[in-house]
């Protein structure tokens, strides 16, 4: 059996993230306003700088149904790509009982109810980070 190269230091460095052009603060208030104004529900922000290698702002907010987290999603990357963001990535679209969008340093979990409730994704976070209080 062959086992694939090793990859170099440089390339699996932890610090590598992808940029979207916009800092995390402004992507952050883009995204509690999207969500505050299609009526997203339970939204929580979370600052894990420092905590994690892979974002600096951990957003998770709920919809009422499938086709309201696939609105959410839809207009929270829209907005994004209309504020300078690129690369913006979306997971889960064709389901929407969870949809990631990845904005390079915020991370935005959109859940049905039920599903969040399941995964409870903010209890595993809440040790490592508290709510964030962004600067106006």
């Amino acid at each position: 059996m062959k086992r694939a190269p090793a990859a170099s230091k440089a390339s699996t460095s932890a610090s590598v993230r992808t940029k979207t052009g916009l800092d995390a603060d402004a992507a952050t208030r883009i995204v509690l306003a999207s969500l505050e104004d299609d009526k997203a529900e339970d939204i929580l922000a979370l600052d894990i700088r420092g905590k994690s290698s892979f974002a600096d702002m951990l957003v998770i907010a709920s919809g009422r149904s499938q086709r309201h987290v696939g609105a959410l999603a839809d207009h929270l990357v829209q907005k994004l790509k209309e504020a300078g963001a690129s690369n913006v990535r979306v997971e889960g679209l064709p389901h929407c009982d969870w949809v990631l969008v990845d904005a390079g340093d915020v991370i935005v979990h959109l859940f049905r109810p039920e599903v969040r409730a399941f995964y409870n994704i903010e209890r595993i976070w809440s040790a490592a980070a508290g709510p964030s209080a962004l600067p106006a």
